[in-house]
């Protein structure tokens, strides 16, 4: 018997052992991730499901390090707390550090960037810096990547340690506090939700998203690092990224979108029905309406007395006025006309100024039906004409006509004046804002060039020690040589939009003069063909080439501009559909001497113009493009430029055959 028992207490013992042994194989073959957030697109919760960027990109990082994923979700003080807690079963978090300070724990590469600014009420003064917190009144997240920033700094103003932003916000509300400093991913959630919370600074502090491990799984963000490294270099981390922050894709709270969308459903529903009943009563009103109208009708439809002949005096008198008058009974019978221009209201090409055909038989009944004088103005070919419609007794109207072809053609002249001084105000403001970006770019991509620069050198370096290393699947050479053509490319593409805004300026003030010089005018179509490779390398562009070359005097940076606008309004006129796109010869360039003036001609087989756009091919803002980004402004601002450089432009085209512009200079060579 006491062989049996202890027999049975070994059997224990061991089961025991290899339980304990199979778990602690299962906690070596798994990565614990502790998540909080409830923010999209990082990670959330819908229907008992967790989603999101950072628990996508874990469960490939398990896939890749063959480990699984298990989530365990807490609160953000929890996980801090179990994440410097060696005997926690919290293996790694996600968590924001601030871009210039480390943490302690073991962190991997940055996984996605991100910024704090600062948050107060709607009214509140804007917070240019961290200056302008003095003395206020700061609520910050304990332990949150802004509490990690500031700590050891010296601190100016009030600090209000609070365990979320939501709780900052709340504070914020009741007027506990006076700024909050959050995360830009939380704040972007919350603000729907405390309608009386504004953003009032631009970023006051930069972090990157990192995976951030427990003391005692530190080797485990070696291996972490090596698949998230992985995954870039294969190009699935850029998926991810596209997926869940794609311009136009951000991810949103799903149940918050759900209720809105019923929300709406149920607000629309309701206006419908409201829409039916009111449908329903005008419907009705004008059934009563239209049957009073034909009783109405009816009972004007009786024979009338005709008028009194009018005196032989007042006959020569109204024959005497240049106007035309005639007097009207309701069944539209003239009983009176002094002859001018009577003829002009049976004339089936007079009409009214909108396009809508004149009927005079309902024209009379309209005006004695409203019972009251009515002017509209009217149109014959060219001729404008204004219509006066005078009810008198016993149902008969007078009708004078007053030719007002010259008042009217006075009045476009002067909307069109008024029109383009408000296009030009217009532009002048929108190439000022411009303008700033524009600069902005234009500073970074120098720097970008300079460590280019300092960075090929440690390239070449790094390549000795690691001959298969690449950089986005090039050769280091080869990717350097790139990136420096790509600066190359944006800087001369900042610059292009600089000289267009400057171009658009002078649109808006073209009393601006300019110090013109000598310009090759080979040179010009040589460097406008080389700024429009990427348009025209799916086309055959060929040119002929006067030389030796003309020379006109000029500013080159204009000339480009306007040629390479004439390239790409070619290419645009170009169907890939049509028959000549598959002929030899698409687009054309041309430079001559031809009746003492230096030509630049620009020819294309595409789709040509009818003549209503020719004639308002050089309006600002028209554009025939409008549906796939055209401004309308290119050619017009081109023929401001030819207009400096005292030249002309001639157009000729045909609807199927294509296009030609001959810019003509004069010749000073």
């Amino acid at each position: 018997m006491k062989i049996f028992v202890n027999l049975l207490c070994a059997l224990g013992l061991f089961a025991l052992a290899l339980s304990a042994h199979a778990e602690d194989h299962q906690q070596k073959q798994s990565i614990v991730f502790g998540v909080h957030s409830k923010t999209a697109p990082l990670e959330w919760r819908n229907n008992g499901v967790d989603q999101g960027f950072n628990l996508e990109l874990m469960d490939r990082i398990g896939q890749l390090t063959g480990k699984r994923i298990v989530i365990r979700r807490k609160s953000f003080q929890q996980l801090l707390e179990d994440v410097h807690n060696r005997d926690s079963l919290i293996d790694v978090i996600a968590v924001v550090s601030p871009i210039t300070v480390d943490r302690t724990l073991s962190q991997s590469d940055p996984i996605y960037a991100t910024h704090a600014k600062a948050y107060t009420l709607q009214g509140k003064s804007f917070i240019n810096g961290w200056a302008d917190l003095a003395g206020k009144r700061v609520a910050i997240k304990k332990g949150a990547f802004v509490d990690v920033y500031i700590s050891g700094k010296q601190q100016n103003f009030k600090r209000v340690d609070v365990d979320l932003y939501e709780t900052g916000f709340q504070l914020l509300i009741k007027g506990e506090v006076d700024v909050v400093i959050a995360e830009t991913f939380v704040a972007r959630r919350l603000l729907p939700l405390y309608p009386p919370v504004r953003s009032s600074s631009d970023p006051l502090i930069y972090g990157a998203f990192n995976f951030v491990s427990n003391y005692k799984n530190a080797a485990m963000m070696t291996q972490i690092n090596d698949a998230l490294r992985q995954l870039k270099l294969s190009g699935e981390y850029d998926r991810l990224v596209n997926k869940w922050f794609g311009t136009g894709r951000e991810k949103v709270d799903l149940n918050s979108a759900q209720k809105k969308m019923l929300s709406l459903a149920i607000f629309v529903s309701l206006l419908s029905a409201i829409g039916m009943l009111l449908t329903g009563y005008i419907s009705l009103s004008l059934r009563k309406r239209s049957k009073a109208l034909k009783g109405e009708l009816a009972q004007r439809k009786k024979a009338e007395q005709a008028i009194s002949k009018l005196s032989k005096q007042f006959q020569s008198v109204l024959d005497g006025i240049p106007h035309g008058v005639t007097l009207f009974n309701q069944e539209a019978q003239c009983l009176w006309s002094n002859d001018n221009n009577n003829d002009l209201l049976s004339n089936p090409d007079f009409h009214y100024i909108d396009g809508q055909a004149f009927n005079l038989t309902q024209a009379l009944t309209d005006a004695l039906a409203a019972n009251k004088s009515q002017t509209t103005d009217m149109q014959i070919g060219n001729s404008y004409w204004q219509m006066q419609l005078h009810p008198i007794i016993d149902q008969q109207v007078v009708i004078l006509l007053e030719e007002t072809t010259e008042q009217h053609s006075l009045r476009q002249a002067n909307d069109e004046a008024s029109r383009l001084a408000s296009l030009g105000e217009l532009s002048a403001g929108v190439a000022h804002e411009i303008n700033n970006p524009t600069g902005i770019i234009i500073h970074s991509i120098a720097f970008i060039n300079d460590a280019l620069r300092d960075l090929s050198e440690a390239s070449n370096h790094y390549q000795k020690q690691n001959p298969f290393w690449t950089i986005a699947g090039l050769a280091p050479d080869v990717a350097i040589s790139e990136l420096d053509l790509s600066s190359q490319s944006i800087h001369e593409g900042a610059e292009r939009i600089s000289r267009i805004v400057n171009d658009l300026k002078r649109y808006a003030m073209p009393s601006l003069t300019h110090e013109y010089q000598p310009i090759c005018v080979n040179e010009v179509v040589e460097v406008s063909l080389r700024l429009t490779a990427n348009q025209t390398k799916i086309f055959n562009v060929s040119t002929d080439l006067l030389s030796p070359s003309p020379i006109v005097m000029g500013d080159a940076q204009q000339l480009h501009q306007v040629l390479i606008n004439l390239i790409q309004n070619a290419c645009h006129a170009i169907r890939q559909d049509a028959d000549c796109y598959e002929s030899g010869e698409h687009i054309n360039i041309k430079t001559s001497v031809e009746d003492e003036h230096i030509c630049l001609i620009v020819s294309d087989k595409g789709a040509g113009m009818d003549q209503a756009t020719l004639q308002r091919i050089t309006e600002p803002f028209f554009t025939t493009r409008r549906s796939s980004g055209g401004t309308g402004l290119g050619l017009s601002v081109c023929s401001r430029i030819i207009k400096e450089h005292k030249a002309d432009m001639q157009i000729t085209s045909r609807l199927g055959i294509g296009t030609v512009i001959k810019i003509r200079f004069p010749l000073t060579y």
